[in-house]
């Protein structure tokens, strides 16, 4: 059986972004990147910094078990997924994995304050961001579009 041109592998489909080759547009989705990502980093080590005050007035708010280990997964994936994020590696799975702790958030300001705006607003916009980087990848100006130039000379 012979495979068509037209189709990618599947490390490419994961890593490829098929997004404007502008390079202005480039440009700015690298600002994008970083700037949704380094923002982010904080609020993984803000958790990091008071676990039982999170534990308190979050993880119980939503009901989650094992509230001391869902507080670290979320420190932690908003850390190590940032800084991928940050550099364009496995950006998908990254803005993915951000993508998923933000909504949590929303969730998390729904079920404490009602539709009020002002507490959905700032994680309703990183899930926004999120969603458009998970599913434009990173970009030409990123780890993954250079690993799939490597992976696509072999």
């Amino acid at each position: 059986m012979t495979v068509a041109p037209s189709q990618r592998s599947l490390i490419s489909t994961i890593l490829q972004s098929d997004l404007s080759p502008n390079p202005i547009f480039q440009a700015a989705w690298l600002v994008v990147r970083v700037v949704v990502g380094s923002l982010m980093i904080h609020n993984g080590f803000s958790k990091l910094a008071d676990v039982p005050g999170f534990i308190e007035h979050v993880i119980n708010v939503i009901g989650l078990p094992f509230p001391t280990f869902f507080t670290y997964l979320a420190a932690y994936t908003e850390i190590v997924a940032s800084i991928f994020l940050i550099a364009g590696l496995l950006t998908r799975f990254s803005a993915l994995s951000l993508l998923f702790t933000m909504l949590i958030a929303v969730y998390f300001h729904l079920k404490d304050s009602g539709f009020q705006i002002p507490p959905l607003e700032t994680a309703s916009v990183y899930s926004l961001c999120y969603l458009a980087l998970a599913a434009g990848g990173g970009g030409n100006l990123s780890i993954d579009h250079f690993l799939v130039k490597i992976f696509n000379k072999q």
